[in-house]
């Protein structure tokens, strides 16, 4: 499907009603810093780029949450449902506000995404535990990539009841196992010049021009491989490499016997490896004097370069559904990407189109509209994986036994799990769903039966449906909830 908007496209307005308008699979990445709801208010720096630009980043059931979202999460996500409350009951109703808002938001993201994209969604420990479980209800908890820690400030100062915290957390989900990967963007380049103590002990030797090296192992861990194994300077082993390439590299002098009948060794340096890959711990990235333009939750060019350069390629669509002082966009913009963003924020067209041309030299070509694109896709709405599929039409007549009914789904739904869609070739994989049926007024109730897995039905919700109302397992009995 084909985006239904133009490249560097900034809507100016809700988020939630653009997203809803994107065709499905359009985009190739989101990496995106929402409100972290920190119960307070930003306000930008005056007299800097952003001035003007604040948020409230509280968040209250009563006035923050619509009764339409509600709705379309427990009719349709029952399982996101769960997740939602369980952070209201285990914090506050704040914080299943704020879940709320960006559970609906989510589905959309998830609905967006080609099946090769992947997101980052930037949060702290406000809130980040909360947002893993709607995450995981939405992309599937197979989907998650990493949680990564990344260090924004080295501690100011010491605190009396508590260690200083000076980090944030960026959630990783992919589409599908085909996600785009970049591996050889995974990795620190190393600087010749400040090598840290490690590297230097494994790279201690030094050739006649300076350059480091250590000597590796030129053996096959594999055994049986007769094609590789031979005599090479009066030594038999199974060799890493064919007899051609090995006297390729003793020419070229990369292959060193320090001794006759020593084993030999390869002369591996180091300027010529991809770096230090990696892990879910960034340190040492922040913000320059240079880009600072004052937005009170302004990140690093540099932190969101790295995350589109490792997970999209040139040409890709990056979204940023939460532009704010338009990092993301500036980033994708200096690494050769499309992308379209959105921000409620109306000095947002000003400063995105700024930053870009004091950063990447753009000019003039960015659309600033608060009109959502028309949908020329399906039209379809979002929705997590672990949802009914396709209701079964119910027969009617007396109550069913669970087998009865259990042979009913089967002939109906296949032998596929409805909730995460895997085919089973043995029947007896599946399970009908933990709830106990029960009767009511002689109908089967058989539309709200599912047959799921062993992992999905574990951790399918305690929410089930009888007669149009929505009834929760608490420890005193059943209780209606609506």
């Amino acid at each position: 499907m084909k985006p239904n908007w133009s490249n560097r496209t900034l809507f100016h307005g809700d988020n939630l009603e653009f997203m809803r308008a994107m065709n499905s699979e359009t985009v190739d990445l989101i990496a995106t810093d929402p409100p972290f709801n920190k119960g307070r208010d930003f306000h930008a720096t005056p007299d800097s780029l952003a001035a003007g630009a604040k948020f409230q980043d509280r968040w209250s059931w009563e006035q923050d949450v619509h009764e339409e979202w509600t709705d379309q999460i427990t009719d349709d996500h029952p399982r996101l449902m769960e997740a939602i409350e369980s952070a209201r009951y285990a914090h506050s109703d704040g914080m299943g506000a704020y879940m709320c808002f960006m559970a609906v938001r989510l589905i959309e993201m998830h609905r967006v995404l080609k099946s090769t994209g992947s997101i980052y969604l930037h949060c702290d420990p406000t809130a980040s535990h909360y947002l893993k479980a709607v995450m995981d209800a939405i992309f599937g908890w197979q989907r998650f990539r990493n949680e990564i820690v990344w260090e924004r400030t080295t501690p100011k100062g010491l605190m009396s009841r508590r260690y200083p915290t000076n980090h944030d957390v960026l959630l990783s989900y992919e589409r599908s196992d085909q996600a785009i990967w970049n591996l050889d963007e995974a990795f620190i380049p190393y600087d010749l010049d400040q090598l840290d103590a490690k590297t230097l002990q494994q790279y201690a030797k030094q050739d006649s021009d300076g350059r480091r090296y250590q000597l590796t192992s030129l053996l096959n861990p594999n055994k049986d491989r007769p094609n590789l194994t031979y005599k090479f300077l009066g030594i038999v082993r199974v060799w890493r490499w064919e007899r051609e390439r090995m006297h390729r590299e003793l020419e070229a002098g990369r292959i060193i016997q320090t001794a006759p009948g020593r084993v030999p060794r390869f002369k591996r340096y180091l300027d010529e490896q991809r770096g230090k890959p990696l892990t879910d711990i960034w340190m040492n990235i922040y913000r320059s004097g240079e880009e600072d333009v004052g937005y009170p939750t302004q990140k690093p060019l540099t932190l969101y370069e790295r995350l589109i350069r490792v997970s999209s390629n040139e040409g890709d669509v990056v979204c940023d559904p939460f532009a704010g002082c338009a990092t993301t966009l500036v980033a994708a913009e200096k690494l050769q990407r499309q992308w379209v963003g959105m921000d409620i924020w109306e000095g947002a067209h000003k400063l995105v189109v700024d930053r870009l041309r004091e950063t990447t030299g753009l000019f003039g070509e960015v659309t600033f509209t608060a009109e959502p694109p028309p949908r020329t896709d399906d039209g379809e709405t979002g929705a997590p994986f672990l949802r009914v599929k396709e209701r079964v039409q119910e027969p009617e007549g007396p109550v069913w036994s669970r087998a009865e009914m259990y042979d009913y789904l089967l002939k109906q739904q296949g032998q596929k799990c409805q909730g995460c869609d895997r085919e089973f070739d043995d029947p007896r994989y599946l399970e009908l769903d933990h709830n106990t049926p029960r009767s009511d007024g002689g109908l089967n109730h058989i539309s709200n039966r599912i047959l799921l897995c062993s992992p999905c039905n574990r951790l399918k919700s305690n929410t089930y449906t009888l007669s149009g109302l929505r009834y929760e397992n608490k420890k005193q009995g059943y209780m209606k909830a609506g």
